[in-house]
């Protein structure tokens, strides 16, 4: 499993570095996967059951992306996976990131990391973050989902140590997902690690891929928080270390969307990998166009401005926004408060969810409202659905949804959209025209019953006003699409 940042206080970056990184559009570090291949089958991995290893970056396209963070100002680079070290080509990667003036931080399973394996890893400066979630074999091994991974662990764990780690500059990190199998044993494994000069990486759980359907692991909210609470009271009197409880990350805070970004292993560029929605990918824009061009990105990085639900009105909103992560898989709301922190236990009615009816978001009322619930959104990008019924106004006589409602459809998902994001976060009503329409086809009809998809993105904007692309299907088949030019005063004056 990936974790959401590096493993040291604010990140290794001031937090003037971190601001002007926002202000400039810039970053500080990019995480990357190599290739999803994995001798694990972790059962809180955030990797599908199925994952896709087709059409993966080749050598020179992972190289090329990593020059472009490097010329956007990373400083280092995270490697995540999959398992990096069943990449074939790992080493001759690594060395090339070293060449480039960049740091490394490395997740491993301590997969291949033999005597000599850790050997190169301290000479190249690597710092390196051993998977381990359990001391005891049974847990461990069932946590992997692989007999011996335990074995495998330990063994790494040895050859790191013996190869120097953990030394100045070449950290040793130990990163644990908290889960009901392992919660016993955290404190202990806490102070441990400490006493060895490793650093302790404990995390919450993102509810996505195989963790998703594995209730089993999960810790109640009141337990996590109890948790937090020890091990940073334990910080604070036996080590000196003084920290405030916060999900996801025990010890630190995760604001990494503020300078960072994650490079899967398709070249799609993500947030990071809890929300993955695809910004866009290499091998059709550079990476600095897609981070630049970024609605979500944009939202995530002014989130004092555009969280929503209880998380905007937290005392700790300045430095803390939960896990973008937990909160996007549970709700399908990059921006809605996250559900699993513990201050939001009695504010789960606060917090809206996808899918959901649009009566919040436009001002239409039926007969004249054409769309029914939004269902998800993503980068420019949303959809919708809507049922054919008897009483809707561009219903004909014989069952037929007239043609021009379909134009109306895209521009109220249009609408839609704009609602949603503004839900909770700014009151005032947003204006808006529908200037014009062009390139529009009709390819079928719908009839009473029918229930109907209205998939719409943003193709460009300029100031208040965009362009709109929108298609409305009936099941797989197309049923119209087109263009729609839009003005909206979004009252950002």
């Amino acid at each position: 499993m990936a974790s959401c940042q590096a493993i040291t206080p604010n990140f290794e970056f001031s937090n003037q570095e971190i601001e002007e990184a926002v202000r400039n559009n810039r970053l500080l570090s990019m995480e990357i996967e190599f290739s999803l291949r994995c001798n694990f089958h972790c059962q809180y991995c955030y990797v599908p059951q199925q994952p896709v290893f087709d059409n993966e970056l080749n050598p020179e396209e992972i190289q090329g992306a990593i020059l472009q963070a490097r010329d956007l100002g990373a400083r280092k680079i995270i490697v995540l996976g999959g398992e990096p070290m069943a990449y074939p080509y790992i080493l001759k990667m690594l060395k090339f990131i070293r060449g480039e003036g960049l740091g490394i931080e490395m997740f491993t399973n301590g997969f291949q990391i033999n005597a000599d394996i850790a050997s190169q890893l301290f000479a190249l400066g690597v710092d390196v973050i051993l998977k381990m979630n359990s001391q005891n074999e049974n847990i461990q091994d069932a946590l992997a989902g692989k007999k011996g991974a335990h074995k495998i662990i330990q063994e790494a764990f040895y050859n790191l140590k013996q190869a120097g780690y953990p030394a100045k500059d070449k950290r040793l990190g130990v990163s644990t997902i908290i889960c009901k199998q392992n919660f016993d044993e955290l404190i202990g494994m806490w102070e441990w690690l400490r006493k060895q000069n490793i650093e302790p990486y404990f995390e919450i759980m993102t509810p996505q891929g195989k963790a998703r359907s594995n209730e089993w692991l999960y810790v109640d909210l009141p337990e996590l928080k109890d948790l937090f609470f020890k091990i940073s009271e334990i910080d604070r009197q036996k080590f000196g270390l003084k920290w405030n409880p916060q999900p996801p990350l025990m010890g630190i805070k995760c604001l990494r969307h503020q300078f960072s970004c994650l490079l899967n292993s398709q070249g799609y560029v993500l947030p990071c990998v809890g929300v993955n929605i695809p910004l866009g990918n290499i091998r059709q824009n550079s990476l600095k166009n897609i981070l630049a061009e970024s609605e979500v990105m944009e939202d995530l990085r002014n989130y004092r401005v555009n969280i929503k639900g209880p998380c905007r009105e937290c005392s700790k909103s300045d430095n803390c926004y939960g896990c973008r992560g937990a909160a996007y898989q549970l709700t399908g709301d990059y921006l809605a408060s996250d559900p699993l922190c513990w201050e939001n236990v009695e504010h789960q009615n606060d917090i809206v969810h996808l899918p959901m009816a649009v009566d919040r978001l436009i001002p239409q009322k039926p007969p004249m409202r054409v769309i029914d619930n939004l269902i998800k959104v993503g980068e420019r990008a949303a959809e919708f659905n809507v049922t054919i019924s008897n009483d809707m106004l561009f219903v004909r006589e014989d069952g037929v949804l007239e043609e021009s409602v379909y134009l109306e459809m895209i521009a109220q998902a249009a609408a839609a959209l704009t609602g949603f994001k503004n839900l909770g976060v700014n009151d005032k009503v947003v204006d808006g025209l529908l200037l014009g329409a062009k390139k529009f086809d009709l390819l079928g009809k719908a009839h009473i019953g029918d229930t109907l998809t209205i998939s719409i993105s943003k193709y460009a904007r300029f100031g208040d006003f965009a362009i709109i692309k929108g298609k409305v299907s009936l099941g797989e088949d197309m049923i119209a699409q087109g263009e729609i030019k839009i003005w909206q005063n979004k009252g950002d004056s």
